[in-house]
């Protein structure tokens, strides 16, 4: 497994690997590695002979500098957890090989149609900066496939617009979200949960289900089952910032007989948990 930090030298090798017709797949993430993540390497392993994973904590997606400033770096655990993993290269620039001319002066890439609701309504630019990095990676590692997890919805579906939008030669790949034991949805943020808050965290995916077979079973209106949903987070404990039945496909709010999907969004203390279910 190599390291790079320098942007042409991880180009120099994709593009050794393509001239050897070698199938590039990539994983994309912030590091601090979990299950959740490992997942997305292993399904990369299946998909490639070459497998390239990034760990770079991207400044342009955090709307809250404390936010950025307290997200846990772990590259030498990160690597450690890779090492099995049949992972060819892990690309991990400083901040200055990314954004040469700084983060206010870089060119950015934006999906206006889905980057404005539900997180992009809560996090604004968040997602701006998702898609700029995400553009600057594909254009980096040359994959010919990239996997996403499903736990990050919104941000998977802004992911496949700007690819298509774009023209960019790169299959996305979904996989579903990865639990823990008791629900809760696996995320690099879970770590900065209290001992009390950690308990009480699987309420939320509990509270989704019960909302998912109250909807299945039509039992009430949609209206009712979100304000009966959220006032019982509420009550918890929770600051809930959406609750929200969608569309599957564009994320547009539900109507009868849509594909749909129920997202989620939920502060317990200082920690932002998002999470979403099929209602299906």
């Amino acid at each position: 497994m190599e390291i790079y930090s320098q942007i042409h030298a991880m180009q120099l090798q994709s593009r050794r690997w393509q001239q050897a017709g070698q199938r590039i797949s990539f994983v994309p993430t912030m590091g601090n590695l979990h299950a959740g993540h490992l997942a997305l390497v292993e399904k990369a392993v299946e998909l490639g002979e070459r497998v390239v994973v990034s760990i770079f904590v991207n400044p342009l997606q955090f709307n809250d500098p404390a936010d950025f400033a307290a997200y846990r770096r772990s590259l030498d655990a990160d690597l450690d957890k890779l090492a099995p993993l049949e992972v060819d290269a892990v690309f991990a620039p400083p901040e200055d090989e990314m954004y040469p001319h700084g983060r206010d002066a870089t060119t950015q890439v934006d999906v206006p149609a889905l980057s404005g609701i539900l997180e992009g309504e809560h996090r604004p630019g968040h997602f701006r900066g998702v898609t700029t990095v995400v553009a600057k990676l594909f254009n980096i590692v040359q994959p010919d496939v990239a996997v996403f997890g499903e736990k990050d919805f919104q941000q998977l579906r802004i992911i496949e617009c700007m690819v298509a939008d774009l023209d960019m030669p790169v299959e996305i790949i979904a996989m579903p979200t990865v639990r823990e034991a008791d629900g809760l949805a696996m995320s690099s943020r879970n770590s900065r949960l209290s001992a009390s808050q950690r308990q009480l965290a699987p309420l939320l995916y509990q509270t989704m289900q019960e909302f998912r077979q109250h909807y299945l079973a039509a039992e009430g209106n949609i209206a009712q089952l979100q304000a009966q949903a959220t006032a019982g987070l509420a009550q918890a404990g929770f600051v809930v910032e959406y609750f929200s039945l969608r569309r599957h496909e564009d994320l547009a709010p539900a109507k009868p007989g849509d594909r749909c999907l129920l997202l989620v969004a939920a502060r317990l203390g200082e920690t932002r948990l998002i999470d979403n279910l099929c209602m299906e």
